[in-house]
């Protein structure tokens, strides 16, 4: 069976979306294309901070790391997950009684059975509309006081009243000008928008885990901070 390139794999709980504040154990596929220059999982792609060794896993040695832990689900997240072949593992997580939720940009083939699916568009490779009509929710990364207007022109017609979830991008958390677009946004328009935050990353959650990697800067570049 072939095995997939792990960036790490964690127990802690979910931080965003409906599912907030479940616990959940992560596993971080290695490899992104899409690159964004404000991606918190920089060690997943950016050449000055991948590790010296990617671990190799075959899908039942993660199903059975995931099934030690009292967690509700699985996240496959990344990098991007969904550029490796995802059947094996989520067939694997099932045999062992665990839901696969995924965490994608939505850019490219979806392959596994998945019981959740969040799709979070990125400018730098634009989602399949397939993926967005079947994605459980969507979560929108605010980087300015335009981006929720602009991503509407491009998905709006394939969200069919699913959550939207409206995050502001993390350097940009203090920006009123970014936080003032989303609370306009969601009392102008109500269902499906919500207000969105990385809660993880106020509880420290993830570091709580001797598993998870420390954190590396936004997009790989100290000056984009943390």
């Amino acid at each position: 069976m072939k095995s997939l390139p792990i960036y790490e794999c964690f127990y802690a709980w979910q931080g965003e979306g409906v599912h907030i504040g479940k616990a959940a154990y992560f596993i971080r596929t290695f490899g992104c294309p899409v690159k964004c220059p404000w991606c918190d999982s920089a060690g997943t792609w950016h050449p000055e901070y991948v590790p010296d060794k990617i671990d190799k896993y075959v899908p039942f040695e993660l199903a059975e790391m995931a099934r030690n832990y009292p967690c509700e689900f699985v996240i496959i997240t990344g990098g991007e997950p969904a550029i490796h072949e995802l059947n094996p593992l989520t067939t694997a997580l099932r045999e062992v009684g665990l839901g696969s939720h995924l965490e994608t940009s939505g850019g490219f083939e979806i392959k596994g059975e998945f019981s959740w699916i969040t799709v979070s568009p990125k400018w730098w490779k634009m989602p399949i509309n397939e993926n967005i009509e079947k994605a459980d929710e969507i979560k929108l990364i605010v980087e300015d006081e335009s981006t929720i207007d602009r991503w509407m022109e491009k998905i709006g017609d394939y969200i069919h009243n699913k959550p939207v979830w409206l995050n502001p991008e993390w350097s940009q958390r203090s920006n009123r000008k970014v936080l003032k677009s989303i609370s306009d946004k969601i009392k102008k328009s109500g269902n499906p928008f919500r207000a969105g935050y990385q809660f993880h990353k106020l509880y420290n959650v993830d570091l709580m885990d001797p598993n998870s990697k420390p954190p590396l800067p936004l997009g790989g570049k100290i000056e984009n901070g943390f």
